[in-house]
């Protein structure tokens, strides 16, 4: 199981240069969870861009994974690995729902880089 942290939905969807890093495991639907956390932060950034007509079509594509709503059990994991990893609220929920999920963490962002379970991918 594979969850793409928002900044590597981010980058396949812009074609940006790291974007075939994520195309595995965003393409790989049967194996994709996908946090609402996460859809928030795309659909928050696609609507700073001002780029709000594809935002349909991204919350569909989404939408072909399993979305997971945070939940309970959750919120009080994502508790003790955002103090743990010093990870911010919507990283810690993320993280809590791949490691809740046993899912690979497919992510850009370095303060994950080295930490058990995160497929670390440099920025090109």
């Amino acid at each position: 199981m594979n969850v793409v942290d928002s900044c590597g939905w981010l980058e396949y969807i812009a074609g940006g240069p790291g974007a075939s890093a994520f195309a595995k495991p965003i393409e790989d639907t049967k194996n994709l969870i996908v946090p609402t956390i996460c859809i928030f932060e795309v659909v928050r950034r696609l609507i700073q861009q001002d780029r709000r007509d594809i935002v349909p079509l991204t919350i569909a594509g989404m939408r072909l994974g399993k979305v997971i709503e945070l939940d309970e059990s959750i919120a009080v994991n994502a508790s003790e690995l955002s103090v743990r990893h010093g990870l911010s609220l919507a990283d810690s929920v993320i993280y809590s729902t791949a490691r809740m999920n046993d899912a690979t963490l497919w992510t850009q962002d370095s303060h994950f880089e080295g930490i058990e379970g995160v497929r670390f991918i440099p920025k090109k």
